[in-house]
């Protein structure tokens, strides 16, 4: 059963730190205004460390359920009564429903990016993938491309251990090697798919790859996808399109997992394209697209 503010709204946010950048309470209230359910989502600053306290909060406060951004993803694992399926495959939670004091922890980051990568017309099964990174968002996204028949799929990080631990995940699905110009020239070559799961040429960074030549080593039937949205056309993704590459973004993730955590909120089915395209035209993002 929903809880309910004094008002008779169903309390969501997101957590996070930092946090005030979150473009989840913009996203979240058009699609809640869209479909006219009795919710109203925010945005909470929650430290590092203070994730029971948080939930306790949470749950005397009366809260629906709540989405979280670093640094609480893996953090919130332990602390759930309930884990779903992706999120207990990543070991992380983004989506955590409340009911009575009950928490039910969901992951709805890989679910949202394999949407993004079928709205582009980009077949999985089979295909030989290529990702940059090994943090939560390369796993999240790695484990849902293996559950879709991809392979095989190679992981360059300049940490060996961090990428041998995502590949243990999958033995003999995945492989890891570095993140030298040598390694990543090699990562593309007969790559189908390559996707930036870290976060350089993010707004705020100050961090950009050094050498993008190694995407003249990709195929020209070749995708390139970047999680960051933030700006919208990352350098990557600017010279992937010069080469004349398909290319995108991760506003399509981030809208698709949103989408996805409000369903389990609400308990309720929404047709995932035709939101997408409301929250980019009322939300203004259409140039980020």
């Amino acid at each position: 059963m929903m809880e309910k503010t004094e008002q008779g709204l169903g309390r969501l946010c997101v957590i996070g730190d930092p946090v005030e950048h979150s473009k989840s309470p913009l996203i979240q209230n058009a699609m809640i205004a869209k479909l006219g359910i009795p919710y109203h989502y925010t945005k909470r600053l929650v430290h590092q460390g203070d994730t029971q306290e948080w939930l306790d909060t949470a749950r005397r406060e009366g809260f629906a359920g709540f989405n979280a951004t670093m640094p609480h993803k893996v953090a919130l694992v332990p602390l759930m009564d309930e884990l779903g399926e992706d999120a207990r495959l990543y070991g992380a939670v983004n989506t955590v429903c409340i009911r009575g004091k009950r928490c039910i922890g969901h992951n709805t980051d890989g679910m949202g990016f394999y949407q993004a990568l079928t709205d582009l017309g980009v077949e999985v099964p089979g295909r030989r993938i290529t990702l940059l990174g090994a943090g939560g968002a390369a796993k999240a996204v790695a484990l849902k491309l293996v559950q879709q028949g991809a392979g095989p799929i190679t992981v360059c990080n300049r940490t060996p251990q961090k990428a041998e631990a995502l590949c243990n995940l999958a033995k003999g699905r995945m492989g890891h090697i570095g993140f030298a110009l040598e390694d990543l020239r090699r990562g593309a070559r007969d790559c189908d798919i390559l996707i930036n799961c870290t976060s350089l040429g993010m707004t705020g960074t100050n961090s950009q790859f050094r050498d993008l030549s190694f995407l003249d080593e990709l195929p020209g039937h070749a995708a390139v996808f970047d999680l960051i949205y933030s700006p919208a056309e990352t350098e990557l993704l600017r010279q992937a399109r010069l080469r004349g590459l398909k290319a995108a973004n991760g506003l399509g993730m981030l809208i698709y997992q949103a989408v996805f955590a409000l369903e389990y909120f609400a308990g309720v089915r929404i047709n995932a394209k035709e939101m997408e395209q409301h929250v980019i035209e009322a939300c203004g993002l259409g140039g980020e697209a």
